[in-house]
């Protein structure tokens, strides 16, 4: 069954200094679009981040697919 996704790319700073990027980074979503905010809140929980100073999303797109994560 196919669900949908968003693709995007974003770069992260972190408060004590250094950062993380990503590019095409998918994750899953429920309904048909996420605010950049609510992506930026979404992945700085999934990937357990602490000390984020500030987000930034690029080239966000929806796409259809089948989720790859199980419950």
């Amino acid at each position: 069954m196919n669900q949908k996704r968003v693709v995007f790319d974003f770069e992260i700073d972190f408060s004590n200094g250094g950062g993380l990027q990503g590019q095409d980074f998918r994750l899953d979503i429920d309904g048909d679009s996420i605010a950049d905010d609510a992506l930026a809140d979404y992945i700085v929980r999934d990937l357990r981040l602490l000390m984020v100073g500030s987000v930034r999303i690029r080239n966000k797109r929806i796409i259809e697919e089948a989720h790859k994560r199980t419950a």
